[in-house]
């Protein structure tokens, strides 16, 4: 299955301000993952191009890398994600920054269905959260992005798997 998953966001603040919170991501003072609520995603050698890291179960190596601008991610795990993933940045005129992160991927039928019926929904719920984040970041009145049912479902049921696999 092709799959095609663009986040986009508009933050009134220049691209400079934004750029520095981007500095940030998987450092010990994270600005812009919502760690806070999703396996933190670190990088077994920093931000650098042929670094391997992830969050959670999603693993992959970066292979693009300008700091604080753009990254590039290609998917290692979970297996049939044949593709790559990237956060960019963009200066639309002085006062407003886009930012925007893209899955571009090919996937096997097994990981199809993961996709369709459970990466997706965590993973749109996680950007999202993470653009809040960054929103949040430069406002005083803060945004947050409810989860729908199915995404609470779906942490409820990781969560539990958590708990059992630490008392085994």
């Amino acid at each position: 299955m092709k799959v095609v998953n663009i986040h986009k966001r508009i933050i009134n603040q220049p691209l400079e301000k934004v750029t520095a919170i981007f500095k940030t991501l998987a450092t010990s003072n994270d600005l812009v993952w919502p760690h806070e609520n999703w396996p933190a995603i670190t990088f077994k050698e920093g931000l650098k191009i042929g670094s391997k890291g992830g969050h959670g179960r999603i693993r992959y190596t970066i292979i693009e890398f300008e700091a604080g601008k753009h990254i590039k991610f290609k998917f290692t795990k979970p297996d049939g994600f044949n593709g790559t993933h990237a956060l960019k940045i963009d200066a639309l005129d002085t006062d407003k920054t886009e930012i925007c992160h893209e899955i571009r991927m090919h996937t096997s039928f097994k990981a199809s269905f993961l996709w369709t019926f459970v990466i997706r929904w965590l993973h749109d719920a996680l950007i999202e959260e993470a653009f809040d984040k960054v929103e949040n970041y430069f406002n005083t009145e803060n945004k947050i992005t409810k989860y729908n049912a199915w995404v609470n479902y779906l942490r409820g049921v990781y969560k539990r798997r958590a708990i059992q696999t630490k008392t085994v």
